[in-house]
This record gives structure tokens, sequence and C-alpha cells, in this order.
């Protein structure tokens, strides 16, 4: 049987989910681009795959049609909006995730967004290479009021990182978990609430379409001026011609992001003509320890699957 790995660098960097598989007899079948796959790349090679540990390719109807021996899709990840959930059900194909495996890894991502935001670090970097010695004043963390959008397993995790730094804490999220959130110090708060009281905002939603453009100038508009705003969950969230129109009119102080509406990111996007955007292509995640134990998790659900048993963190 094989299993198709679209995540990339597999080999390099995920020797321990690698060998599980093929210490079981299973072919891989690795990914040879530094991206990923399209969707007519993926009909041409999906015929004989029995598994997928799966990227962020979109993986929908067209792609099942010709799939006529997949048993399995192993997210590489915790987000599953690449993957038609219902399609992969009517066809019988499992679907689950590693959700909690990455949660350290995006959590300090975050933590270093907001830092490099608040003491711009990036502009000074480049300021001080071309022969500037300017030196601007911040603001410490510990005066500032961090808001969640969206308090799972990420949040939390940047919440406890951050305790050290003793900013206050507040978070939004539609299933609130007050135990939890007394415990880590952070308030539990209304959307309205956190977008009038936040200094930073770290965007932790998930990718519905119900969350599409939570970010957009009618949200914006509620915002105190002069926030600052860090995005590792999806760019799906954003509406990022508003988001740029709010960084030139100096309503937002800046933008950390991780993710776009769009990726692989176009260099002529509109957030590009600002220096207080700080982006990055989607690497928060990518940490020697997250692609090793998110291997091992994967390659675990496809065997489980493979072999007529529950995969763990199946969601369909």
């Amino acid at each position: 049987m094989k299993v198709l790995v679209t995540a990339t660098n597999y080999t390099r960097y995920c020797s321990k989910g690698k060998k599980i598989l093929t210490d079981a007899g299973l072919e891989v079948v690795e990914n040879p681009h530094q991206r990923p796959y399209t969707s007519s790349e993926l009909c041409r090679i999906i015929s004989d795959i029995d598994a997928v540990v799966a990227g962020v390719d979109r993986w929908d109807e067209q792609i099942f049609s010709r799939a006529s021996r997949l048993k399995v899709i192993a997210r590489f990840g915790v987000g599953v909006d690449n993957i038609d959930l219902e399609a992969a059900k009517q066809y019988g194909i499992a679907v689950c995730n590693t959700p909690g495996v990455n949660s350290s890894a995006v959590a300090e991502q975050t933590a270093a967004f907001m830092l490099s935001l608040l003491r711009r670090i990036p502009e000074l970097n480049q300021a001080v290479r071309e022969g500037s010695w300017t030196r601007p004043m911040f603001h410490e963390l510990k005066t500032r009021t961090v808001g969640f959008l969206g308090f799972g397993r990420i949040a939390r995790c940047t919440a406890e990182m951050l305790r050290g730094f003793h900013p206050k804490m507040i978070a939004y999220d539609r299933y609130p978990d007050y135990a939890v959130s007394e415990k880590l110090g952070v308030k539990l708060v209304s959307a309205d609430t956190l977008f009038r009281t936040a200094d930073i905002i770290s965007i932790h939603l998930p990718a519905l379409e119900e969350t599409k453009h939570f970010i957009r100038a009618e949200t914006i508009r509620q915002m105190k001026t002069g926030v600052y705003i860090v995005n590792t969950a999806r760019g799906s969230i954003v509406n990022e011609e508003d988001l740029a129109e709010a960084l030139r009119s100096k309503k937002i102080a800046g933008y950390g992001t991780d993710v776009f509406e769009e990726e692989p990111v176009k260099k002529e996007n509109p957030l590009f003509g600002f220096e207080n955007c700080i982006a990055a292509p989607h690497v928060s995640a990518e940490t020697y320890e997250n692609c090793e134990m998110t291997s091992i998790v994967t390659a675990e659900a496809v065997l489980s699957a493979l072999s007529k048993k529950e995969p763990e963190n199946r969601i369909v």
C-alpha cells in the first residue's frame, strides 16, 4: 500500500514518522516540491494512493472521485479548512488531525511577533544596517492589554508564555472555559469588549464561513487607535485590503502575520507597502520538535485507519 505525504521535507525532518510507515511495509511517496501540490497534480497521482499525510493542499470531490483506494487523510497539523469534510465523508475517507501537538511552536511565534512589533525590531535592524541611529521609545508589555480572539490550545499556550511579562490578558471565545481562563489569569469578555480595550489583538480563530473577514473595516473601527494585531491562525480571517487601509491611516500601529488570504502570497500584496507589517511564510509550526511529533501522530493514525481501527483525533 502507498502513503502520499504532501507535507514538505518529510525525510529531512520526519524520520521517526516515516520509519513507522516503512517498518509497517508501506511505500511512502513524498512531495518533491517546496510548495503544496496543485489540484491537477494530485488528480494525476492519487489513483493508487491508500493514505495521505496532508499539508495545506486542497482536497475536494474532484480529487476524491479519482481516489478509489484512499482510506484516510491524516492532516499534518490542526486546521482542516483545506479538506472538504462532507465530500470525504461521502467517499468513506476518514479525516483526522493533530490537535495540541503544535501549540508550543505556534505560541512561540505569536509571542515573537508581539515583541517584534512592540519593539520595532525588524525596522530598527534595517535602519542600523543603513547607518541610521534612530532611538524611538516603547511601551513595556506589562503595561499593555493582550486580547486573544479565540482561546483554544494555542492561545492558552501563548497566555502561559506571556505571564512572565505581566500584561493584562483578556479573551473572547464562542465556547468559554472559565476554569482554564481563571487558572491562566485571563478574563473572558465579549468580542466587542476585546476590540475596544485590547492594545494587542492575537487571532486564534478557526477558518470557518462565519469567521471569514472577522477582522474588517467594521470591526477595526471598534478598536483602539494604535492597536497591534498578530495573526498566526488563518489568512481568511483578515480582510487584507481593509487592514492595509488601517495601517495607512495609522489606526493600526502594526501587523504581524504568518498567514495570508492567498498562499503563497504575491509580492504585490497591499500589506507589503508598510514597514510596520511583519510577515512570515506560514512557518509558525515549523520546528524540529513539532515536525517530529506530528509525523509520529499522523503515521500512527494512518496505520490505525489502514488496519480498520479508529484513528486518533478522527474528525469524519
